[in-house]
């Protein structure tokens, strides 16, 4: 099996922390049927992302006072 390299900017980092900490308590819900993993993962990204995109839209970050 050939090997693959990968390598997240911060930002991607912590969202995919975020998004699997939800996978994993899908599967681990009764929302998991055993054959809907997929489902569930990117049920979760997207969930990630609606939150990432709340928080920028309702915080201002350090960086970004002027």
């Amino acid at each position: 099996m050939a090997k693959s390299y990968m390598q997240l900017q911060e930002s991607e980092g912590h969202l995919l922390a975020a998004a699997s900490r939800l996978y994993s308590a899908y599967l681990t819900s009764d929302q998991y049927t055993g054959d809907n993993e997929a489902t569930l993962m990117r049920k979760a990204i997207q969930e990630t992302l609606q939150m990432a995109n709340a928080i920028d839209a309702t915080v201002i970050a350090d960086n970004e006072v002027e």
